[in-house]
């Protein structure tokens, strides 16, 4: 698995480092010392694995993670164990308490490869997770969302629509409907329309969520969504809709 190591302290990083050449499974081909640095790093080197820090200088690791249009695999590290919460409502792989001991990181090693069993690499970049053309995002790649203090990190496929709320959206999931940190349309620049269906203006619906399908008032359509959901589509994209689904 290839790794980067996000941590602002070099001591840190290159502890960390000397820590994980006892595990060849895991390789590090990279390091940052700050959030942007790796968002650099993490767009070029698309790694498999990110071992962040969570408080850094001007950001932290969650602000990283959050600002990732598809997050790979997480293990935060810190000396702060009071995060260790909302670590893992992050659904982070696993929480790691500076300074690391190697019996812990052992266990997350395991906790890396059973993840990496689960989630096969894809077969053109070797990371985790299939990527579309184009630089979209498919259904298997995972988001960042949160609501207040609590943070999730989720596969795009299971959120079945997503709402306009100024300038991000709601993701609306099981019975949770966080924010995540893009406008609508950043979002749908992203996301595969073969998947995700601009609905109107304020809705982006997931095609697989769509439970009905009825007319509407005017020649539009309205669909409902799992969930119970009914989304209006507008005259325009119910021509699109039509065209898509045959309908």
């Amino acid at each position: 698995m290839r790794a980067v190591i996000v941590d602002d302290e070099r001591l840190a990083r290159s502890e960390l480092r000397l820590l994980l050449d006892g595990h060849p499974e895991v390789e590090v081909v990279g390091e940052a010392r700050s959030a942007k640095e790796a968002r650099r790093i993490i767009n070029e080197l698309e790694p498999d694995l990110l071992f962040v820090d969570v408080q850094m200088p001007e950001e932290t690791g969650f602000d990283l993670v959050a600002s990732l249009d598809s997050v790979p695999l997480v293990v935060f590290a810190t000396a702060y164990d009071e995060y260790a919460l909302q670590a893992f409502e992050v659904s982070a792989l696993d929480y790691l308490v500076k300074p690391i001991e190697p019996k812990r990181l052992a266990r997350t090693v395991d906790r890396l490869l059973a993840a990496a069993g689960r989630v096969p690499p894809d077969e053109t970049t070797g990371t985790a997770g299939a990527r579309t053309s184009g630089g979209q995002l498919s259904e298997d790649d995972r988001v960042f969302v949160a609501d207040g203090k609590r943070y999730w990190l989720i596969d795009l496929g299971r959120i079945r629509l997503f709402e306009s709320a100024d300038n991000y959206a709601q993701a609306f999931f099981d019975d949770r409907s966080p924010m995540i940190r893009r406008s609508l349309n950043q979002l749908e620049e992203k996301l595969d329309p073969r998947v995700f269906f601009r609905a109107n203006r304020s809705q982006i619906i997931n095609l697989k969520a769509v439970r009905s399908i009825h007319s509407w008032f005017g020649g539009r359509l309205m669909v409902e969504l799992e969930g119970g959901q009914e989304v209006t589509l507008s005259r325009r994209r119910t021509r699109a809709f039509r065209e898509l689904m045959s309908v």
